[in-house]
């Protein structure tokens, strides 16, 4: 069994465990061992793709999508690096995984000639279970290349983790956000490029939420994106001194 997968399926019996996959994608296991895959990047479609050297894969591949079966994955939107064009019809193949897709994927789906069983198609606003998963769907703002853009606020064992997607700072929506109760970790990115908040927006962003724990993301995968987690922590020292953050390596976990 590939060493990432072995290390997931093993990892912390009854406890909720996060694990980062590089780029922006996570994966949760709740206590119970259900699986959540949260924009996960596991091929180098996005330099085939798009055909430039600036989107070539930096970060190793630590896990191929036959390596685990997913309860359910979520792509917040249709670039490449969120909806991997080369692995969702692989992580579906299996028949029972359920994909929450912003509504912009369906395009990339009917050109996968993917089968509609188990996928849904999410907008903000919406709230979606799958298992241990509660799933509530929230507003970003990632600019007119995706304005169907989606994060997402799971709740799972008793947690709240925000995931923002990719996104600008726009803290005239921090009210929507809190509505769910103070986030016990909050996953953002760093990059400052196509339309996503750069580390002092992070910073700001968390100080505006007060998470228990910040983990930025978005940056080390392509030389194009940019981000650099040690000006990240310096604003996390400045804007918001009292709050708890962690930067992971990637396949390296977290216990919430």
């Amino acid at each position: 069994m590939n060493t990432l997968a072995q290390k997931i399926l093993s990892a912390h019996p009854g406890k909720t465990v996060l694990f980062s996959a590089g780029q922006a994608g996570y994966i949760i296991k709740s206590s119970s061992g259900q699986l959540l895959g949260i924009d996960l990047y596991l091929s180098d479609c996005v330099e085939r793709l798009e055909g430039h050297i600036g989107f070539k894969r930096l970060l190793p591949k630590l896990l191929a999508p036959y390596d685990i079966d997913f309860d359910c994955i979520i792509a917040t939107h249709p670039h490449f690096d969120h909806f991997d064009f080369d692995s969702i019809p692989e992580l579906m193949a299996n028949g029972r995984t359920r994909l929450f897709a912003s509504v912009e994927c369906e395009k990339l789906v009917k050109e996968q000639r993917m089968k509609n069983d188990g996928i849904t198609y999410i907008k903000p606003g919406d709230t979606c279970e799958c298992g241990d998963f509660l799933l509530h769907f929230v507003s970003c703002d990632h600019g007119s290349g995706a304005p169907d853009a989606v994060g997402v606020i799971v709740e799972v064992d008793g947690r709240i983790i925000y995931e923002a997607g990719d996104t600008c700072l726009r803290l005239d929506r921090a009210e929507e956000y809190r509505a769910f109760g103070q986030p016990d970790v909050m996953i953002a990115p760093i990059n400052g490029a196509f339309g996503n908040l750069s580390e002092e927006e992070c910073a700001r962003l968390a100080a505006a939420l007060s998470p228990k724990l910040t983990i930025p993301c978005h940056y080390g995968m392509f030389a194009s994106h940019g981000g650099n987690p040690g000006l990240f922590m310096e604003k996390m020292k400045e804007n918001c001194p009292d709050l708890s953050f962690t930067i992971l390596t990637q396949g390296e976990a977290v216990i919430i």
